[in-house]
C-alpha cells in the first residue's frame, strides 16, 4: 500500500478490526483502494462496510485487515 491516500494526504497503514474500522479508512481488496464511508454493526461483533464504489463488505468479529488510515493534524 501508498504512503500517501488519494489527495496526496499523509497515511498510516494501521491493522484493524471490527472495534477499530473508521470512516475514511482505505482497505485494499483485488487490488483496488476502496474508502470506507459507512458502517453497520451486525450480529455478534460483525461490521458491514459500505465503500465509496457501492460496494459492500462483511468483516467478521475476528477478522484482522490492513488499511491506510490518513493520518490527522493537530
Amino acid at each position: 500500500m501508498r504512503g500517501c491516500a488519494p489527495g496526496d494526504a499523509p497515511a498510516a497503514p494501521v491493522e484493524i478490526t471490527t472495534a477499530s474500522v473508521q470512516r475514511g479508512d482505505i482497505i485494499q481488496i483485488g487490488g483496488h483502494s476502496c474508502r470506507v464511508t459507512d458502517l453497520l454493526q451486525l450480529p455478534g461483533g460483525a461490521k458491514r462496510l459500505c465503500f465509496e464504489s457501492g460496494e459492500l463488505l462483511t468483516m467478521h468479529a475476528r477478522s484482522r485487515l490492513v488499511a491506510l488510515r490518513t493520518l490527522r493534524r493537530r
